[in-house]
């Protein structure tokens, strides 16, 4: 069977190249989008990670059996229109814990000692420390939502910079934080706690806008809020109501809701017809790349040497398992 690879940036290309595979590959540039799909109707076989695979989407090909996401989160995959149309879903389960885990410290560590201002400056030949102060981590509470692999991986790294963690997560290992003294709390006794909060559920319509209003009101005056999960989970325009009275001293952003219309343009045209909801979300992710107590990276935490070949390892034994009738990781 031919594979179909979408968003197949040179990088893609190079990792999965290195695997020694021998897959009938076709690659393709930039997002699948419904008119895109068109010219490849006839594909059994499709590779992507953010494209939004809707029932629009999918829907243009008449042959598919297999969606290899490049991922591990599928919430982009519409699973539903999979599950009637008997296509079979395939992820890649834990192979950026480190990556991502590391990434939450970049963003928490380069926003704590104001690391671009400082920077720029000292380009400028300033040397002034004013405004530039920044804090410690040493003794500071840590709330992490959700504790699968990454999760983990973060209180852990927290652990090595003397920081309490406190934990919420639906399904609580027990075992695993006695024996590294985290307490898990609910969501609304562990916000009140934290001085930096960080974001690792997947996304889904019970995680959707996790972090409300109503949650930010929850937390310290001057708290830190970090996500390298999915940009649903928090509301955009309460984080900024959050940034403006001071109520989130900053925010590290490797995700934003909706961050698909940022991207391309025939996608941005697609988002003109959306609700009012929908622009006011988009007009709120704009505010956020340009506020200067933001921090955004794109989508990038993953990104490491490492986390790619594994990710590019699994996608295509995924892929020839398949093929062979023997399937693993499936979603469904």
């Amino acid at each position: 069977m031919r594979v179909h690879i979408f968003e197949s940036e040179p990088w893609i290309k190079s990792a999965w190249q290195a695997t020694g595979t021998r897959l009938d590959s076709v690659w393709v540039e930039g997002l699948l989008t419904p008119t895109g799909a068109q010219a490849y109707e006839d594909a059994q076989i499709i590779c992507s990670d953010v494209s939004i695979l809707n029932g629009v989407v999918l829907g243009r090909f008449k042959q598919l059996k297999l969606i290899a996401a490049r991922s591990t989160g599928v919430d982009q995959v519409d699973l539903a229109y999979c599950r009637s149309r008997n296509i079979t879903v395939c992820n890649v389960p834990a192979y950026a814990q480190n990556a991502v885990a590391e990434h939450v410290f970049t963003l928490l560590l380069a926003m704590g000692r104001h690391v671009i201002a400082a920077v720029q400056r000292t380009r400028r030949l300033n040397f002034s420390w004013t405004g530039i102060q920044g804090f410690e981590l040493c003794g500071k509470t840590l709330a992490v939502i959700g504790t699968g692999a990454i999760g983990k991986r973060v209180a852990m790294i927290a652990k090595g910079f003397c920081m309490e963690v406190v934990a919420v997560d639906g399904y609580p290992d027990t075992k695993w934080a006695e024996s590294n003294k985290v307490r898990y709390l609910p969501l609304n006794e562990a916000l009140p706690r934290a001085d930096v909060v960080t974001l690792h559920v997947p996304g889904t319509p019970e995680t959707s806008h996790l972090l409300s209003k109503e949650s930010f009101l929850l937390m310290k005056d001057g708290v830190v809020v970090i996500n390298t999960a999915r940009g649903d989970i928090i509301d955009s325009r309460a984080l900024l109501e959050a940034l403006a009275s001071g109520k989130v001293a900053g925010a590290g952003l490797d995700v934003l809701s909706s961050e698909n219309n940022l991207i391309a343009e025939d996608v941005r045209l697609q988002a003109l017809g959306q609700s009012r909801d929908g622009l006011e979300t988009e007009l709120a992710n704009h505010l956020l790349l340009q506020h200067p107590r933001v921090m955004v990276t794109p989508h990038c935490a993953f990104f490491t040497r490492e986390a790619a070949s594994r990710l590019m390892e699994v996608t295509v034994g995924n892929i020839e398992a398949f093929i062979r009738g023997k399937p693993e990781n499936i979603v469904i």
